[in-house]
């Protein structure tokens, strides 16, 4: 068995003192190891670099996707709460306008306008019991929009002058000139079957003649545009601009009678949209 000699163990402690107080006279040049230490973590940096990109990317995507659903949560809320508004307020509106139209003596609304006869006839909420017979002139805005074609007890139907199956009598009221106006069912109103030669202008005043007693003569219509074509029977046709607004209707005015047992129809006093019943 080796003899452990207490020499060595001497020299072994004398060498760790040693050691000792040489680190501890380095000490104040610790400058030494701070280099060493940021060349390292340089070195090192560079393998990790591409970890730390993605562990941030990764983050703020994770940040920005939760964002977004929030965000895309509260913009589907709002999106329903401004619909559900929008059809309150049109409700509302809608309402309102009856209510106005309702309130105003003699006036008839529009209750029904379908969409394959848009530009041909409209119904209207007064009939028989306020008046009202088949033939009897409408009117809207003091110029005239139609004429009742039938008529029940709470309601009746108007065909519009745009209609195609409407021929109306009117005279030039600048040349006295006679023609006829008649609708094309697309909107459009056209002066038909005036003769050859005639000296019709731009603006010129389109109004019921005094032909028969179907219509009372001097109803407004609506006056001459530049537009001309020619017929099938190759007459020279002029576009009517007719005064009254035919592409939105709320309510009408039903002449009973002739003019002269109505009062004076006055358009600027009339209300927009509207016409007084007899």
């Amino acid at each position: 068995m080796a003899d452990k000699s207490p020499g060595k163990e001497w020299i072994h402690g004398l060498l760790v003192t040693i050691a000792s107080l040489l680190l501890l006279a380095a000490a104040p040049q610790r400058q030494i190891f701070r280099g060493a230490s940021d060349l390292l973590g340089t070195i090192l940096s560079v393998p990790e670099y591409p970890a730390v990109v993605l562990e941030k990317t990764a983050r703020e995507t994770a940040f920005w996707l939760q964002d977004r659903r929030g965000l895309q949560s509260r913009l589907e809320t709002l999106e329903e709460e401004n619909v559900r508004l929008k059809v309150a307020w049109s409700v509302g509106s809608a309402l309102h306008l009856q209510q106005e139209l309702d309130r105003l003596p003699g006036y008839a609304r529009v209750t029904l306008r379908e969409p394959f006869s848009w530009w041909s006839e409209v119904r209207i909420n007064k009939g028989l019991r306020d008046g009202i017979r088949s033939g009897d002139p409408v009117l809207q805005h003091g110029f005239l929009a139609g004429r009742i074609t039938s008529a029940e007890a709470g309601f009746a139907w108007v065909e519009l002058i745009t209609s195609s199956s409407l021929m109306v009598p009117v005279v030039i009221e600048e040349t006295r000139d006679l023609g006829v106006v008649a609708g094309d069912g697309e909107g459009g109103l056209w002066l038909l079957y005036v003769p050859e030669g005639r000296s019709l202008t731009e603006g010129m005043t389109v109004s019921t003649a005094m032909v028969s007693e179907a219509l009372p003569p001097g109803i407004k219509i609506g006056s001459l545009s530049p537009e001309t074509r020619r017929d099938s029977n190759s007459y020279l046709a002029w576009r009517v601009l007719p005064g009254s607004t035919l592409s939105h209707l709320y309510a009408l005015e039903v002449l009973g009678g002739t003019l002269k047992e109505k009062k004076p129809i006055n358009p600027v006093s009339a209300p927009k949209g509207g016409a007084k019943l007899p």
